[in-house]
């Protein structure tokens, strides 16, 4: 299994992120997806973990299924939010005796019911960092909110604290945008803070109005009006309106890997359709060293 720093290292990175089923037919249809990927040759692929821990061990049975059962290198998603120190300490053991070594530290969101907000033992992602750095052996990347997390009072406080995380963590994958501009712009906050660490974009395709317009509302994203006309052409055809937006992802793709991004992290949403279509688009073969 690779470490993600180090590829990151050799060259660019290309990446799928899945979230765990509920049920079994979900199980099912994300090992249909994870088998049509496969054969692309991705770095690594992340696992996502529910509200306050809510997918604990789906999101590890994942990640071990990965792990066991493919050539991938799992990459596990780990919040804060729900959990005290302790638990996190058991959840990196359980991750070095499966030989885990990449995760993706965030702050995570507390359950909708609120239930579980009260044990947490951290106020931000930066201090689980710092507890996964400290017990050691593990990748660290964190999450970058180019146009700003929903929760930070200002850009520029935001900014500030991407730059402290970034100070101990390996790299960064970001929220899905649709703008250049806001990772330009993030780029170059980031290097006035002294910060060069890699910042990997996250790519959605938008298939799914309504579906990516709530997501974008959640993750402090804007679904620019263009994009919006321009896939509202589809009308009531889906086939059309998935065609469209994977035509924008690869433009912005394009673009990204001009301006030298590091990779590109394709956000599935456990299907492989556009994700296929969008690496054939932009002509990526295999890449070498993959898994």
């Amino acid at each position: 299994m690779a470490r993600i720093a180090d590829l990151l290292a050799s060259g660019p990175t290309f990446s799928f992120e899945f979230f765990p089923p509920k049920n079994e037919a979900g199980w099912l249809s994300l090992g249909r997806t994870i088998a049509e990927l496969e054969h692309l040759g991705p770095h690594y692929v992340s696992v996502t973990y529910g509200a306050g821990g809510s997918t604990r061990t789906r999101t590890a049975d994942l990640v071990s299924w990965v792990k066991r059962q493919t050539p991938i290198s799992p990459m596990a998603h780990l919040t804060c939010q729900g959990h005290t120190r302790a638990e996190i300490r058991d959840i990196l053991i359980d991750y070095r005796a499966e030989g885990v070594q990449n995760l993706l530290a965030l702050g995570g969101d507390p359950p909708a019911d609120g239930s579980e907000h009260a044990v947490s033992e951290y106020r931000f992602s930066s201090e689980l960092v710092d507890d996964i750095r400290a017990f050691g052996g593990f990748s660290i990347g964190v999450a970058a909110h180019p146009e700003g997390h929903p929760r930070s009072p200002d850009l520029v406080s935001d900014r500030a604290h991407l730059a402290r995380k970034l100070a101990d963590a390996d790299f960064a994958i970001t929220q899905f945008f649709f703008e250049i501009d806001h990772y330009l712009s993030m780029m170059d906050d980031l290097a006035s803070h002294g910060v060069d660490k890699p910042v990997i974009p996250g790519i959605m395709p938008v298939t799914n109005l309504a579906q990516v317009s709530r997501m974008a509302h959640m993750s402090g994203a804007e679904v620019p009006r263009w994009l919006v006309e321009k896939v509202s052409k589809a009308g009531d055809d889906p086939e059309e309106a998935v065609r469209i937006g994977v035509d924008i992802a690869t433009e912005l793709c394009a673009r990204l890997l001009e301006v030298g991004a590091p990779g590109l992290h394709f956000y599935t949403l456990n299907r492989s359709g556009p994700t296929r279509d969008l690496w054939r688009q932009l002509g990526l073969d295999a890449p070498p060293d993959a898994g």
